[in-house]
């Protein structure tokens, strides 16, 4: 059997909450809202600390969202975020998405943003999605693809640190280029109405640009990825203070430029 017990290359280090935090439904899921209405059921998975979910569950009420998250302490995270909106239909589950504890044919959405490309296997993941969603229901996910990630101007350091991301996220059996697999996955996982798109993330307000910079510049120097890097070999501190301050050389420039871009797909079950 398929180990799913993958380690999350992030990690959960204040400066991946605070990205994680700025996700909402507009600017995450505008893909899916127009599947969307009020009084549906849906299944949040990898939730995170739940602002997004808390975004869903407010369009959907009174409609209820589960949110999956497999470490309970970030699950709480999720259930604070509710708390503090006073978003009040919104139950928390601790799972693994390869096997959700969940009954067949539960939820009329089942949506996964930013998870499939850290699974084990997307394509079991994908089927468990399917089996809890109504006959007709919709499946979506949505994923980055870190190698078409795009700035301007050129920054080494920002190469570098792309290299050991890949190379990191791949050690611990993930896909970092998840997005452009989606399509490949669904198919691979028995969907047959599946509608592919894409979306992006631009930073390129000096606003924008710094909020980001400070995020990853943070995230190479202290979080788990910091100390994946340094402990397996795959860089140096020195390695990492020089990423860190690429980051920042980019973000001070006043014609910087970044988009992300993230594969979409919404698959009938």
């Amino acid at each position: 059997m398929t180990n799913t017990q993958n380690r999350y290359t992030h990690g959960h280090h204040e400066s991946v909450l605070r990205s994680h935090r700025w996700r909402t439904a507009e600017n995450s899921a505008a893909y899916l809202l127009p599947h969307l209405t009020a009084g549906m059921s849906l299944l949040d998975v990898g939730s995170g600390p739940g602002t997004l979910t808390a975004d869903l569950a407010s369009r959907l009420s009174p409609g209820r969202v589960t949110a999956v998250e497999p470490d309970p302490a970030v699950l709480d995270l999720a259930r604070q975020e509710a708390a503090r909106r006073e978003v009040t239909n919104v139950d928390f589950v601790a799972g693994d998405v390869h096997g959700l504890h969940l009954p067949d044919a539960t939820f009329d959405v089942v949506h996964a943003h930013q998870v499939l490309q850290h699974v084990a296997d997307p394509v079991r993941a994908l089927r468990e999605m399917r089996r809890v969603c109504r006959p007709g229901g919709v499946v979506a996910a949505r994923d980055s693809d870190y190698s078409a990630f795009t700035w301007f101007p050129s920054e080494p350091a920002l190469d570098d640190w792309l290299t050991l991301y890949r190379r990191l996220a791949r050690a611990n059996g993930g896909e970092p280029d998840a997005g452009r697999r989606l399509l490949s996955w669904a198919r691979a996982a028995g969907f047959t109405d599946v509608t592919a798109t894409a979306g992006t993330w631009c930073f390129a307000t000096a606003t924008d640009r710094r909020w980001w910079a400070d995020m990853w510049a943070q995230r190479v120097r202290e979080s788990d990825l910091a100390r994946q890097a340094v402990d397996t070999g795959a860089a140096t501190r020195a390695d990492l203070d020089r990423i860190a301050d690429g980051w920042l050389r980019w973000a001070a420039a006043d014609d910087g430029w970044l988009v992300v871009l993230h594969g979409e797909i919404v698959c009938r079950a």
